[in-house]
């Protein structure tokens, strides 16, 4: 329920016009639920998001490169990203820490990751309770580099200006 109610707000920030990065995970995908009817375009590295995008109509880039049979996710395809500007971007994470940053255990999806967060004029990641004090193995974003999205702040998180309480 707490990803489902991230996932709703996430989807509600998105405009007609935007251009959005939508990360691969499992709360991004729950954002999809909520997406009908926009007129926005989307760039991904999930193949099961770009393939529920096309279906209900809506504009989607698929990234090229290694696919990685675990998530489903496309890595190693940094250099593809770097020639778009997206709006928005929207980042799932396995861990969120104040010194070690926003963390997934895959160095090839840390990549992409870390690439298209540059690409983005406003980043948001999306992340349950469970996220915040975990550090998987490497970083693809500083703490302060999104608006974190989530249901339940903290306490050693709540003077952060960057989280957002949905």
């Amino acid at each position: 329920e707490e990803k489902k109610k991230i996932a709703k707000y996430a989807a509600g920030l998105i405009l007609p016009d935007d251009f959005v990065y939508l990360d691969a995970g499992t709360t991004t995908g729950l954002m999809l639920e909520y997406l009908e009817g926009t007129q926005a375009s989307f760039v991904t590295n999930a193949v099961s998001h770009a393939q529920t995008l096309a279906k209900m109509g809506i504009r989607v880039y698929l990234i090229g490169g290694e696919l990685k049979s675990s998530t489903e996710a496309v890595v190693g395809s940094q250099a593809m990203i770097q020639m778009y500007h997206f709006t928005k971007g929207f980042f799932g994470t396995n861990g969120i820490a104040k010194r070690e940053g926003f963390t997934t255990p895959d160095a090839n999806e840390a990549i992409v990751k870390s690439t298209a967060m540059k690409q983005c004029k406003d980043v948001y990641v999306l992340a349950d309770t469970t996220k915040f004090g975990q550090v998987s193995s490497v970083t693809f974003g500083e703490f302060a580099d999104g608006c974190i999205l989530t249901e339940e702040i903290p306490e050693e998180y709540r003077e952060s200006r960057n989280i957002l309480k949905v």
